[in-house]
């Protein structure tokens, strides 16, 4: 079976962990090249020994590059202001796409187990975060039963795991994941909250999603909550329910006041998640970095299978 040829921007440990995934786990995808700006990069090195290209000069170089013709996806994990560059570039060629894993959102959000369908044609897609691509199921879960007027979450994660660039956009983290709570998962408002756990050892990420809905069939969401989670798992082994979910009626009389929709009552359904990473490059702790290299990977394939 003849693979799609990919590429990777930026060999950092995302970049790294997502060479390694393709090498393990890709079925339809095949890594052809990593690039980055630095020859003296640990990731450049690594990937020219496990037989790659690599270019150290930037995406125009690998353009210049023979084995360009033959790629037709690439990751970028770079940064939002470097990817901005890099789409200038790609958006000349039709016959690529790109999967973006940084903040700059030029294209639409794509969590691959719940819209993966209205983007599939699309040549720029965001992989959101990782606090979305975790919690954001869970959401859409809901709202797939009843209609969901607020969304909220909570992402924990390891302080370990939280690199310069985490830290420099937690402010955009928490904008980019609640405007996708509202776009992807359904909510008519929609809220993120990151913590930072600067416990020693290192505990696994950790997300809790809170829901104001209509009143629903709570058996139907426990049961629309577990389909999802399974669903996720296919790509996130690690990805699993902390505790049962919980429910709480909110009567009219004590409605609740959500800023921008006014007062609110219903059902409020409590999810609680754990994210174990699979240890490919980045520690097990990491599930904040790995389901986010999961869910491209995941994309990617989705993106072939559906050409063939």
């Amino acid at each position: 079976m003849n693979k799609t040829k990919v590429a990777i921007i930026g060999p950092g440990n995302i970049g790294t962990d997502l060479m390694i995934k393709l090498m393990r786990n890709a079925q339809h995808l095949e890594m052809c090249a990593m690039v980055g700006i630095d020859p003296q990069s640990e990731g450049l090195n690594r990937a020219s020994q496990f037989g790659f290209y690599t270019v150290d000069n930037g995406l125009q170089g690998l353009v210049s590059h023979a084995c360009w013709q033959d790629i037709k996806i690439i990751f970028d994990a770079t940064s939002a202001k470097a990817h901005y560059g890099h789409w200038d570039i790609i958006k000349d060629f039709p016959d690529k796409r790109i999967i973006d894993l940084t903040p700059a959102a030029i294209g639409p959000y794509l969590v691959p187990t719940v819209n993966f369908d209205e983007s599939h044609n699309v040549r720029n897609v965001n992989m959101v975060t990782c606090g979305g691509q975790a919690t954001i199921p869970m959401v859409a879960a809901v709202n797939q039963v009843a209609k969901v007027h607020y969304g909220e979450i909570v992402a924990s994660i390891s302080s370990k795991s939280a690199g310069p660039g985490t830290r420099a956009n937690i402010d955009e983290f928490t904008q980019t994941t609640a405007r996708a709570i509202e776009s992807i998962g359904g909510a008519e408002k929609g809220k993120a909250i990151i913590i930072l756990n600067p416990a020693d050892p290192p505990v696994v990420m950790r997300d809790t999603i809170f829901t104001l809905s209509d009143e629903a069939d709570r058996s139907a969401i426990i049961a629309s909550v577990q389909s999802m989670v399974e669903d996720v798992q296919s790509y996130v082994p690690g990805y699993s329910l902390h505790q049962e979910v919980q429910f709480e009626s909110i009567p009219e009389a004590q409605a609740v006041y959500i800023e921008g929709l006014g007062k609110r009552y219903g059902l409020k359904t409590t999810i609680l998640l754990k994210v174990e990473g699979a240890g490919h490059y980045l520690p097990p702790y990491a599930g904040n970095l790995d389901i986010m290299t999961s869910a491209a990977l995941a994309t990617a394939e989705k993106f072939v299978q559906n050409l063939n």
